[in-house]
């Protein structure tokens, strides 16, 4: 049996899935992501922590699925995009890497569009500068932390850093570094340009060499075959940014879908031949498919809402917590009036100061109609986002392909097509990132001869 492995370390989860050629399943392992956060704004991750939470999903993975590590021809890993994972000259972490949730860099980002900077550095990087991501938060270690970032060798996304562990080898695939602010994306290389601009010149030679999603970036170590239980020499793709992978599973691949991603990020996105230059566009990268482009509106506001919403202040957790959510919002009625939820509480999209709220509450609501008001929230917030994408497509959108929390809740995706006003489709699989980097070894190891082929055979069939 030829069998591949998909690593995926989001926002919220870090989960490992082992699937056959034909895209099946044949066992998943996840654990929720430890985020500290010392201070307000503020979204860290302790990195060896964050590495053996890698090593113990991706054995329990691999003893799930029963196969000999010798059948399995390939390992891909995803991760959220943005953030920050900076390694020194001996490999080691110069600190606590940062997550995508984090906004400590906001007023370097305000001051930027002031200035003129953020303009300048559009014409090269195709992208409006976020808080989050490597530029900014750079700029603010410059300031804050100066002995740490005088230690830097290295500046990778987080799935480049877990690559790292498992091979040795630092590289930054071209899908996740071209959304850090550090890429042209005309030239689709590193701009020394746009590190003057910044003011970040000292980090130009810690900027890993550039690979593809699908080029074979080292094997796995024996030291990483110890943690992991993956055989030692099994080859380990470049993979890409968790958006791609997402797109991948949906099967995404061409300019007519469109694909929203439900996740702590709200992400809606489309392939492009060419790249989008309108202020209604959030971001432009390059996608995993050589020569395409991904264009896409984005902000934390989707289904980490719900996460937040019912571990923290319903205080609820545990198998069936998720079912027993969606039987209450399935009990309230679309005409029912509820509180509007507002799910800005990591981040907002039209003002980067936006803070989450429930307005209207009274005395009838009860959790089920404060539980539907943060599904509802979260839909009109990627509508919010559809209406930005859309007159910027040179075709019309007939459905929208659907991935993440969100797509495993029948209730809230039937909300998404009533609210979008679109059919809704969505996989029958749950580690959608996992099967996106799934697909992506498949192609690199020979077994189907591209990408798009292996996303036919291996995208399973979805609801609409």
């Amino acid at each position: 049996m030829t069998c591949f492995l998909g690593i995926d370390n989001g926002g919220t989860a870090t989960k490992a899935a082992v699937f056959d050629d034909q895209g099946r399943p044949l066992a998943v392992a996840s654990e929720s992501t430890q985020v500290l956060s010392p201070r307000p704004g503020w979204a860290e991750r302790d990195m060896e922590d964050l590495w053996a939470m890698n090593g113990r999903v991706i054995r329990l993975a691999l003893e799930r699925s029963g196969i000999r590590p010798q059948d399995l021809a390939g390992v891909a890993c995803c991760g959220h995009g943005k953030g920050l994972y900076l390694l020194d000259e001996a490999g080691r972490p110069v600190r606590r890497g940062i997550l995508s949730a984090d906004s400590r860099a906001l007023s370097y980002v305000k001051a930027w569009k002031a200035d003129g900077t953020e303009e300048r550095a559009y014409r090269l990087s195709l992208q409006h500068i976020m808080a989050c991501q490597p530029v900014a938060l750079l700029a603010w270690l410059r300031d804050h932390e100066p002995e740490a970032a005088a230690r830097i060798r290295w500046v990778l996304p987080c799935k480049d850093y877990v690559r790292y562990r498992l091979t040795g080898i630092p590289m930054a695939e071209v899908s996740d570094m071209s959304g850090t602010g550090l890429m042209n994306l005309t030239t689709r290389d590193y701009d020394p340009e746009l590190l003057r601009l910044f003011g970040i010149e000292s980090v130009q030679n810690a900027l890993p060499p550039l690979c593809g999603s699908l080029e074979p970036c080292g094997q796995v170590t024996a030291d990483a075959g110890a943690m992991t239980g993956l055989l030692p020499g099994t080859p380990v793709y470049g993979g890409m940014f968790d958006i791609d992978a997402c797109a991948l599973a949906v099967g995404a691949v061409t300019p007519r879908e469109l694909c929203m991603i439900t996740g702590t990020w709200s992400i809606n996105e489309f392939v492009s031949p060419a790249p989008v230059l309108s202020e209604n566009v959030e971001m432009n990268s390059l996608f995993c498919l050589g020569g395409q482009y991904l264009i896409e509106e984005s902000s934390a506001t989707s289904a980490g809402n719900n996460e937040w919403f019912l571990k923290k202040i319903l205080a609820q957790a545990g198998d069936g917590v998720y079912d027993r959510a969606n039987e209450l919002a399935a009990s309230v009625s679309p005409t029912e009036p509820l509180p509007l939820f507002f799910p800005f509480v990591m981040a907002g999209n039209a003002n980067p100061d936006a803070m989450g709220a429930f307005l209207g509450l009274n005395e009838r609501h009860e959790q089920r109609h404060l539980i539907r008001s943060v599904y509802e929230g979260v839909a009109f917030s990627h509508l919010w986002h559809v209406r930005r994408l859309l007159p910027s497509r040179q075709e019309p959108v007939t459905e929208i392909s659907m991935a993440g929390g969100a797509a495993r809740s029948r209730v809230w995706t039937q909300m998404f097509a009533d609210i979008l006003g679109l059919p809704v489709e969505v996989v029958d699989v749950n580690e959608t990132g996992a099967l996106g980097c799934a697909i992506a070894a498949a192609a690199a190891t020979g077994a189907y001869p591209s990408l798009p082929e292996a996303c036919a055979a291996m995208c399973p069939a979805g609801e609409r």
